[in-house]
């Protein structure tokens, strides 16, 4: 159900990993950050990403622990406002490029409700 969530990342379990792999290793998945940005910005365009990133960026920066990077600020906030299919399919790529990268990730724990 759409209300039972904390987080806006919560209801898909390979998101949630990609969030807390980049948080955990801001400085080490930085690359993986730019070269996702990368290709949203092949698909729309440099400028329309900025643009965006404009509108739905919060006011104040600062308090999150991706504000003081921009390239995770934009990843991150790009993920939160971006339908939930495109968050899913972005997850998984994402989580492709780091295997291919020779990270070893994990699989998420399953989850029933997704």
């Amino acid at each position: 159900m759409a209300g039972t969530y904390k987080r806006w990342y919560d209801h898909d379990p390979l998101l949630m990993q990609v969030i807390e792999l980049l948080k955990s290793y801001p400085n080490e998945l930085r690359a993986q950050a730019e070269c996702f940005l990368k290709k949203v910005e092949e698909q729309v365009s440099k400028d329309a990403v900025d643009r965006f990133y404009e509108m739905v960026k919060p006011m104040i920066l600062g308090n999150r622990w991706y504000d003081h990077d921009p390239v995770l600020s934009k990843t991150v906030e790009l993920l939160r406002v971006v339908p939930q299919e495109i968050q899913k399919m972005a997850a998984d790529n994402f989580i492709t490029a780091l295997k291919e990268s020779g990270v070893v990730v994990e699989s998420p724990a399953s989850n029933p409700n997704v």
